[in-house]
């Protein structure tokens, strides 16, 4: 059986309170406040049992509060005649000041602490009830039946209602009404509204009759005075000169402002204000006491004669202003039944009259300038949360800005996951403290990276239990707060901190952490009005933590996607020593990439390329051509050929977007070295030169052709060959290396050149002083940089044969190929190559033109290669079983680890590779 509220939401089942006496679960069915009320109890000792309540003596029956709400007592009374409700006035402690029936008899057959002020229904002595819980929860609450944390009031409901102070915005009091519950009715709730409401009007217009009074006694005093001393005939002083002034809108504005500040000095003091002109008005304030004894001060402008300002009418002139004050007062016409409870807005008097500019209570002054501060803090806030997208340093400026003006200390706990970028499961498990921040640093808060687990009916779970913003303005006596931790708390209460606020940073439906203020020492606690700036606040941060949030797991997503692409390891090789290094750009993935190829004959690809653009598009597009430049380098073509057909992928890659997608672009260098002839033949596409450091540490940046972006088309790329002499190295990079906003590419080549000029370092050691003293320190771009040191192979691991097109000297060649192979100690794989090299150099003898001519390379490998003077390149076939031939190269396939063409200015070569038990140069020599 599931009971429900007069407002029709499930309450807690039969049986759900004996079952939370008793220690088990009773999360389902039990409304959080309810709940959270209930372990409150638990944790301060309350006892279900009957009992009364303590009584208090010292109650203010003369308080504003009481005569604020009489006459709305008495409505209510009459409103609930005849009935078995009851209406009730409580203080700000919970104590019950008025009591009012709806049955006079109720009176005699209530206990004492239902009929009678003076008794206390505070949580921690009453447990959960309307009163207590309207204080504990700073809003409207209902309990029924059930709900009630006391044994006795099982049969009743009962609303609460806090009635707060128009002008500072406290809870003064709460208003409370009980009947039985099957007597519960809906419009129950609206009537305590409407009338909490009218109390607060009243409370209202008592602080506006003072500000009258002082008002009336300033007018009074300058109706008797028509001189101004010294002053006269040097300044304008009075309101009639203030008309003819023609101060502006916002002028006036800032003359309010800083009228307010002098009040809430309390003191006689005089300020130059700064019109939004840049003309000057100075400001004096003074006491001033009404005849009923109200005291205040009233604050007067002063402004230069020499000024020729345009006429305005800023306010009514002094006969005017005693019209309105000696105007009797109207009865306020009833309101309509508030949807939530009023803001608190303060009341200044604010007519010039006489030159008068504020006039108010020094309480008053401080209300206004505490008002404007709170939105100058919002202000500030929106400027200075949310300058990166990186989740910890965001919530690192929500506490910067929140410290000192609103917290002494703030503490910012955070999801794992959402500091990864994604959302938590279940925030309130998964909590680190990320922030810790305040006035000073010796305060005992768990310390940032400590894990946070969150025990039942602290503020913090709290507040991610309702979505909502918790106060706590005592800690002291904060159970839940306090059972948290006992010997943390002990320590934090120690250092004097006593009041905290409790907010989920919550986005677009998204947990994503607590923000917990704390004041401390001489601060005031915090009230209802720093609630709702806190909230504010972090609801503002916490867009901008989800917008970082958001940012950081697609960044990852695209990181992820780039790192795959990339090569994880380089090739080994023995003729060509490598490092290299890959910095992503810090705001968002490029599409720069790098790679090293092994290629026919010992030669080796290197090249570099930069998509246009950043992100996921990039990054994809990036792994494309990268794919497909292996691809073309497989096919042993030259530079040149390969930029030709990168540069015709990238345009069907923009034709084939449908202009979805900006025109991709992109840059790429592409260098063949040949250990064998220490060649290395280059081309560019739109990309920086490279850089070649000499043996004897010179630096140079050779003139290649720059070629045209690929994309473009239509133009041919060229290529350049250059002799490396050994132990040389060429430097391949991307332009994020050399070029950012603060300097220009001259700068970046220059400091790249001076970075360089070390030719006793490795490789290794090489991007390390590269990267530390050339690349931004905050990059913009991606950063790509491959080094590569340059060795010959070594002329006795190189044999070579010219051969005529002669058959019968096929024999001649297999033999002086056996004796090269027992000098190079590889008789093991003699009978294969024997077998290969006569099948290739027959085709070639046969098929092919001369010049003809044989090389073997000992390496890692014992590659094999047959030149000739044919471009006609042979074919892998099957051959029938009635051919007579087509079987040479299905031989060669099979004796040989790999095999392929490559096509020279003259000819071609076959080559074939034999793979060694051995590795190379080292291990021969």
């Amino acid at each position: 059986m599931i009971e429900r509220g007069v407002d029709g939401e499930n309450l807690s089942p039969t049986g759900a309170r004996e079952r939370f006496l008793v220690g088990e679960l009773v999360e389902d069915g039990v409304r959080n406040l309810i709940l959270s009320s209930w372990k409150r109890c638990h944790l301060m000792g309350v006892s279900p049992d009957p009992s009364d309540p303590p009584y208090w003596e010292d109650l203010d029956l003369a308080s504003p509060l009481i005569h604020a709400a009489e006459p709305v007592l008495d409505r209510l009374e009459a409103v609930f005649s005849g009935s078995r409700a009851n209406v009730g006035l409580a203080d700000r402690r919970g104590a019950v000041l008025s009591r009012r029936f709806g049955e006079a008899s109720l009176v005699h057959h209530l206990p004492a602490s239902h009929s009678r002020p003076g008794f206390v229904f505070a949580e921690q002595f009453a447990g959960t009830n309307g009163i207590a819980l309207a204080l504990a929860e700073r809003r409207f609450c209902q309990v029924y039946g059930a709900e009630h944390f006391s044994e006795r009031s099982q049969a009743n409901a009962c609303w609460g209602m806090p009635i707060r102070d128009p002008l500072s915005g406290h809870i003064e009091g709460v208003l409370a009404l009980g009947c039985p519950r099957l007597e519960a009715k809906p419009a129950m709730e609206a009537v305590m509204r409407s009338a909490a409401h009218d109390i607060e009007r009243r409370l209202l217009e008592r602080s506006t009759e003072r500000e009258r009074s002082l008002l009336r006694a300033y007018l009074d005093a300058r109706h008797k005075s028509h001189s101004d001393g010294a002053l006269r005939g040097k300044y304008l002083i009075g309101e009639d000169d203030l008309v003819q002034s023609g101060l502006e809108w916002h002028d006036q504005m800032i003359l309010q402002e800083g009228a307010a500040e002098l009040i809430s000095s309390a003191q006689r003091a005089a300020t130059v204000v700064l019109l939004s002109d840049g003309r000057q008005a100075t400001l004096l304030s003074r006491p001033l006491t009404s005849s009923s004894g109200v005291a205040g001060f009233v604050v007067e402008a002063i402004l230069p004669l020499d000024l020729a300002w345009r006429r305005r009418t800023l306010s009514p002139n002094l006969s005017e202003s005693r019209r309105l004050l000696a105007a009797p007062a109207q009865a306020p016409a009833p309101l309509p039944v508030p949807q939530s409870p009023p803001l608190p807005v303060p009341v200044l008097v604010a007519a010039r009259t006489d030159g008068l500019v504020l006039v108010g209570e020094p309480i008053a002054g401080r209300l206004a300038v505490a008002a404007r501060r709170r939105l100058e803090l919002l202000a500030e806030a929106s400027t200075r949360i949310g300058t990166t997208l990186d989740v910890s340093r965001t919530a690192w400026e929500l506490a910067e800005v929140a410290v000192p003006r609103l917290a002494d200390f703030v503490t910012i706990d955070l999801p794992e996951a959402v500091l990864r970028g994604d959302e938590s499961a279940d925030p309130r498990t998964d909590l680190h403290r990320t922030v810790v921040h305040g006035i000073r640093e010796d305060c005992p808060f768990y310390p940032v990276g400590q894990r946070v687990n969150l025990r039942p009916g602290t503020p913090h779970l709290r507040c991610l239990e309702r979505m909502q913003a918790v106060l706590e303005p005592d800690l002291k006596t904060a159970a839940g707060w306090l059972a948290q931790d006992f010997e943390h708390t002990d320590r934090l209460l120690a250092q004097n901190v006593h009041s905290l606020i409790s907010a989920p940073l919550l986005a677009r439906g998204v947990v994503l952490g607590i923000a917990t203020f704390y004041r401390a020492q001489d601060s005031a606690p915090f009230g209802d009005d720093d609630l709702a700036l806190a909230q504010e606040l972090v609801t503002r941060a916490a867009l901008c933590v989800d917008n970082a949030r958001r940012y950081t797991r697609e960044h990852a997503t695209v990181l992820a996607l780039q790192r795959s692409l990339l090569p994880h390891s380089l090739p080994q090789q023995s003729t060509v020593e490598l490092a290299h290094r890959y910095l992503p750009a810090e705001s968002s993935v490029g599409g720069d990439w790098f790679d090293v190829i092994p290629l026919s004959g010992t030669r080796v690809a290197l090249l570099v390329g930069d998509v246009v653009g950043h992100g996921l598009h990039a990054a994809a597009t990036m792994g494309q051509l990268r794919t497909a430049a292996r691809n073309f380098a497989e096919l042993d073509l030259a530079p040149d050929e390969v930029l030709t057909h990168l540069d015709n992928l990238v345009g069907r890659l923009d034709a084939g977007d449908g202009g979805r997608q900006p025109l991709i672009g992109a840059t790429c260098l592409y260098a063949i070295y040949d250990p064998t002839t220490q060649l290395c033949t280059m081309a560019r596409a739109g990309h920086p030169p490279p850089a070649l450091v000499g043996p004897d540490g010179s630096v140079t940046f050779p003139d290649l052709p720059a070629g045209q972006p690929l994309g473009l088309g239509g133009l041919p790329f060229e290529t350049t060959e250059i002799h490396l002499p050994e132990d040389t190295s060429l430097v391949l990079y991307t332009d994020g290396l050399i070029e950012d906003r603060h300097r220009d590419i001259d700068e970046g080549l220059d400091r790249l050149r001076h970075a360089l000029a070390h030719p006793d370092r490795s490789p290794e050691e090489t991007c390390d002083a590269v990267m530390d003293a050339v690349a931004p320190q905050h990059p913009g771009d991606d950063i790509a940089l491959l080094v590569a040191r340059a060795h010959a192979l070594p002329s006795a691991w190189i044999a070579t044969w010219d051969l005529p097109a002669d058959p019968a000297l096929v024999s001649d060649i297999r033999a002086a190929a056996m004796r090269q192979l027992t000098d190079w100690d590889l008789e093991e794989i003699a009978f294969a190559t024997e077998l290969l090299l006569s099948e290739l150099v027959t085709n070639a003898v046969r098929y092919g033109g001369e010049p003809i001519q044989v090389r073997l390379i000992h390496d890692r490998s014992l590659i094999c290669e047959v030149y000739d003077g044919s471009s006609t390149s042979p074919r892998l076939r099957q051959a029938a079983s009635t051919d007579e031939g087509g079987r040479g190269l299905f031989l060669v396939a099979q004796l040989a680890q790999a095999w392929g063409t490559r096509y020279t200015a003259d000819g071609k070569v076959i080559w074939a590779e034999f793979t060694l038990g051995r590795t190379g140069v080292s291990d021969a020599a």
